[in-house]
């Protein structure tokens, strides 16, 4: 995997360990947008980043836009918590690869290691 691409998943990880922890100390008030597979995630952070971003780039900010903020932030909050579980999927398959090469055992290094390419790959697109 690319060193930015590395760096990448490892910020939205330590983001949405934030996030999570964030959120067990407040109520729900919205459900946000469900990001049931890593492509559903990955696409919902890219559009909803770009929401939160056009809207922080106005001069001022009034109430109407930090409640949008608000909104946005529980989709925001759903894609980092598919995206969390889908590298902690990720770690676990590499591991996988790990033991198996250590061992020589080679159709579960090919098995899993195209498993984990292609998994991985989604992360790098």
């Amino acid at each position: 995997m690319k060193f930015p691409a590395m760096l990448f998943a490892g910020a939205l990880l330590a983001l949405s360990l934030s996030a999570t922890a964030v959120a067990d100390e407040r109520p729900d008030h919205y459900s946000g947008e469900r990001s049931d597979t890593l492509e559903q995630a990955l696409a919902n952070l890219a559009d909803y980043n770009g929401q939160l971003e056009a809207i922080l780039a106005k001069d001022e900010l009034g109430p109407e836009d930090t409640a949008k903020i608000h909104e946005l932030t529980y989709t925001l909050e759903n894609a980092l918590a598919r995206i969390e579980s889908e590298v902690e999927a990720l770690e676990e398959t590499l591991e996988e690869v790990h033991v198996a090469s250590e061992r020589y055992e080679v159709e579960t290094v090919r098995t899993q290691g195209r498993k984990y390419l292609d998994n991985a790959a989604k992360l790098t697109k």
